[in-house]
């Protein structure tokens, strides 16, 4: 089994080994993985955090051993907490990286960063004020950074922020947490879902207080939250149907 790091700030992971292929998701500056398969010029890997599978390109990452591995998957994340950073590799030219790049492997890569970071779990009181950073993010499938995130992205990263951790897509952080019956339980900080005419859940986002959600449907956006699901205040009509209201932490 091989290892690797992501030492770029965002680097794209399509479902097949083809940069025409689909954008399942990105690995941001840091993140670590595993190797599952390599070929000449792709491999198809699984990140530690949340075990998600995709290929990338070979020139995209670096391999590391698999005792670096296995302790930088053992710290508590260090992560980036400004919109933009920049990292200084042995040439002392810059990188940029972006909110939410781990910074446990700077050693691994030989970088030095001398910005802000965050580590551990916070307060839920916490989460809606990290929502905000993403506020007018531009809807991008598969994305994970202030600059084109997913509806789940959106949520994966802003729980990430604070010390908690959301598999990738909205059907599986839907198997996660306790349900609630009703809106009224609910607290800012928790996860509302929405499903299609088939039933499958396809939809997230942050519950807010006094009814309002803030989710990423065309950009990051904040809009009515009812027992019917998600009211578009511009389009004035319910875009989404609500489903199953989580309590994940």
């Amino acid at each position: 089994m091989q290892y690797g790091i992501c030492n770029l700030s965002i680097v794209p992971l399509r479902g097949e080994p083809a940069d025409t292929s689909e954008l399942v998701s990105q690995i941001i500056y840091g993140e670590i993985f595993k190797v599952l398969e390599q070929r000449k010029n792709w491999s198809k890997v699984r990140l530690a955090f949340d075990s998600y599978e995709g290929w990338i390109d070979n020139k995209q990452y670096l391999e590391i051993a698999e005792d670096a591995y296995k302790t930088l998957n053992k710290e508590t994340p260090k992560l980036s907490e400004d919109l933009v950073e920049f990292i200084e590799d042995k040439n002392n030219q810059l990188h940029p990286i972006l909110l939410g790049s781990s910074l446990n492997g700077l050693s691994n890569l030989n970088h030095k960063h001398e910005g802000n970071f965050i580590e551990g779990k916070k307060p839920k009181s916490n989460i809606i004020q990290t929502a905000f950073l993403y506020l007018n993010t531009p809807y991008l499938w598969g994305g994970k950074t202030p600059f084109g995130i997913d509806c789940s992205g959106f949520t994966q990263m802003v729980y990430k922020l604070n010390g908690y951790k959301l598999l990738r897509d909205a059907s599986l952080q839907a198997t996660q947490g306790e349900a609630l019956s009703f809106i009224e339980e609910s607290e800012p900080g928790d996860l509302a879902f929405f499903d299609n005419n088939e039933g499958i859940i396809t939809h997230v986002g942050i519950i807010m207080k006094d009814n309002y959600i803030i989710h990423a449907h065309g950009k990051v956006r904040i809009d009515r939250l009812d027992h019917s699901g998600i009211y578009n205040v511009d389009k004035r009509t319910h875009t989404h149907k609500l489903r199953v209201i989580k309590k994940v932490v």
